[in-house]
């Protein structure tokens, strides 16, 4: 016998048990984590017309000539978007250098920032919203507030980490040659980070533009506030305008926002 035909004898099969008890263990979770949580598809097929009803009093037609209610709430929530957004940007430079290991090189310092980012990043906006409104009352300020932390912890987070991803090679040149930390970070670190910085600021606006228009919910200003209220009074055809103008809202700044970032990174 060959070497050739010794080979092919003594290749083995790949067992897939593994692969399907693997397949087994996650469709378990999935429908065991379903039927925990009460979802029932039944339930949505007899509801099916229901919803169709409420749809069809939403959007056939909505009612257009509640348009020019809808945009003073409308401006508040980009404007909430805009202020939170820039507040959690600045306080996340910072602390984004804090965290990194490869700028400040001190375990006491880098592992207790990156554990307060974990906390705050944590907490949903809505969240931080219902607290601030507890605690300062109905208004715009509990959502600039609450969009702010949550700002502020996903762009550090998103920060530190790609001042780590660094070409390190400058730093040491600069090292080599007497830099200061200020240095370092002037001249090596901020042209290397700076355009993911802004990318991932404008994505947190994109992000916060979203979540602002439901804060209102809770009280903390906004498109929400109106779409909770006429829900409330069940004015269907004003929610479905309300639903529309977020709907283009969202959309056209996702657009600006997504071909700004597609040309710093």
């Amino acid at each position: 016998m060959n070497t050739e035909t010794q080979d092919k004898i003594n290749l083995i099969k790949p067992h897939r048990i593994k692969g399907i008890l693997n397949l087994a263990l996650i469709l378990a979770i999935i429908f065991g984590s379903a039927w925990f949580a009460g979802f029932n598809v039944i339930e949505v097929i007899i509801n099916i017309y229901r919803g169709a009803s409420l749809l069809d009093r939403m959007f056939l037609p909505p009612d257009f000539s509640y348009t020019p209610r809808i945009m003073g709430p409308l401006l508040e929530t980009i404007q909430m978007a805009i202020v939170g957004t820039f507040i959690g940007a600045i306080i996340a430079i910072p602390v984004s250098l804090f965290a990194a290991d490869n700028f400040i090189k001190n375990k006491w310092l880098n592992i207790p920032t990156r554990f307060i980012l974990n906390i705050f990043r944590t907490i949903p906006a809505l969240v931080l919203a219902s607290l601030f409104v507890s605690i300062f009352g109905v208004g715009n300020f509990p959502g600039i507030l609450a969009l702010a932390i949550f700002t502020f912890g996903l762009i550090s987070k998103l920060t530190y980490e790609s001042i780590e991803a660094i070409d390190y090679g400058q730093v040491e040149a600069m090292i080599s040659v007497g830099g200061t930390k200020m240095t370092i970070l002037r001249y090596s670190i901020i042209p290397q980070v700076l355009p993911q910085y802004l990318s991932y600021t404008l994505y947190a606006f994109e992000v916060n533009v979203r979540a602002a228009a439901v804060l209102g919910y809770v009280g903390a200003g906004g498109i929400g506030q109106i779409y909770e209220y006429n829900l409330a009074w069940l004015r269907y055809s004003r929610v479905g305008m309300i639903i529309i103008i977020s709907f283009l809202m969202v959309l056209i700044i996702d657009l600006i926002s997504s071909s700004i970032r597609r040309r710093l990174v």
